[in-house]
């Protein structure tokens, strides 16, 4: 199934089943013969274990494990996978309850997140499993801005902005007098947690005055429909969507630098380059054959390739070998 498709499937409901079933009745009648005889090729490659995950949390982490589950089920079919996405915060609150057995999280775990898990009895392993150059994007219509400043994303962003700041005008003179429509994450986001520490100096440092989705789709849909709009989210969003909107290069100080591959490993895209995880139950990898297999197969390096399909940077062998290590350690986060 093409990335298209997955942001389609989330843009129409939040919590999906990854069955192969799904992914033959989505395809037209040649991808489907097609993908039935790829898992024909490799049904004997699979596992041959059964059960059922389920996952939840960052929309911006939600492509790579939609894709995960969907090609890990061509080859296990026996094991169904519920992928949701209510947010970075939203996916713990269920991870602590029990409700899921692996939490995507577009930033760290936070020490009372650690804490409410524990109250539980529930222990984590943290898994880092992409970098995601976090993306200012505008309206392609948009002619006056191409490089923004990390001074001028806090002028607008920042909590005195609201109700002060609503012109491109009074953010630099040299722009227009111009409406200025804003779209970003919830507060349940780790992106929203990440951007607002980032350009506001504190987590959660933001003005309230602008349309709000854990929905990254919707973000997307209010930039490409308003000329003066801008947005801020994962880099896979923009990437399936670069030909209706316009990113912008960041200047933190050192010149204006495009959210691009190369700049995010040559360490040139700060600070809005991060780090995107999977948190995985320690209970649930000792005791379901499932989860373990699934994640072994989360981690191989040679199904990164569905990681770069997202657009996101893959990690390096030695990365997915340190996390491997940290399973077999059984190596759990805390709240230190």
């Amino acid at each position: 199934m093409t990335f298209q498709k997955r942001m389609f499937r989330l843009a129409s409901t939040v919590s999906l089943v990854a069955v192969v079933g799904g992914l033959a009745a989505c395809s037209g009648t040649d991808t489907a013969t097609t993908d039935d005889a790829a898992t024909e090729e490799t049904a004997d490659s699979g596992s041959g274990v059964s059960g059922s995950i389920a996952i939840d949390g960052s929309s911006t982490v939600f492509p790579i494990s939609e894709a995960m589950a969907e090609e890990y089920q061509k080859v296990n079919p026996d094991v169904q996978i519920t992928v949701g996405a209510s947010g970075t915060g939203g996916g713990f609150e269920k991870f602590c309850n029990g409700e899921t057995q692996i939490s995507d999280a577009s930033r760290e775990v936070k020490p009372e997140e650690i804490e409410a898990c524990a109250e539980n009895g529930i222990e984590m392993i943290e898994i880092p499993v992409a970098t995601d150059a976090l993306t200012v994007v505008v309206n392609p219509e948009n002619d006056w801005v191409s490089c923004i400043t990390i001074d001028e994303l806090g002028t607008i962003w920042e909590p005195d902005a609201q109700g002060n700041i609503n012109n491109w005008s009074q953010v630099n003179p040299e722009w227009p007098d111009a409406e200025l429509v804003l779209y970003g994450p919830g507060t349940d986001s780790g992106t929203f947690d990440y951007f607002t520490e980032i350009v506001g100096g504190e987590e959660g440092a933001s003005r309230g005055d602008y349309t709000s989705s854990e929905d990254d789709n919707v973000l997307v849909q209010g930039v490409v429909g308003d000329a003066n709009a801008m947005a801020y989210f994962g880099y896979a969003y923009y990437f399936e969507n670069q030909d209706q909107m316009k990113s912008l290069e960041i200047d933190a100080g050192e010149g204006c630098v495009a959210p691009t591959e190369e700049n995010v490993l040559e360490g040139e895209y700060t600070p809005l380059s991060r780090p995107l995880f999977i948190y995985v139950s320690k209970n649930a990898l000792e005791e379901d054959p499932a989860v373990q297999d699934f994640v072994d197969f989360y981690l191989n390096p040679e199904n990164s390739q569905f990681v770069a399909d997202t657009g996101y940077v893959t990690l390096n062998e030695e990365k997915y070998a340190a996390s491997q290590e940290k399973i077999e350690s059984g190596e759990v986060k805390t709240a230190e």
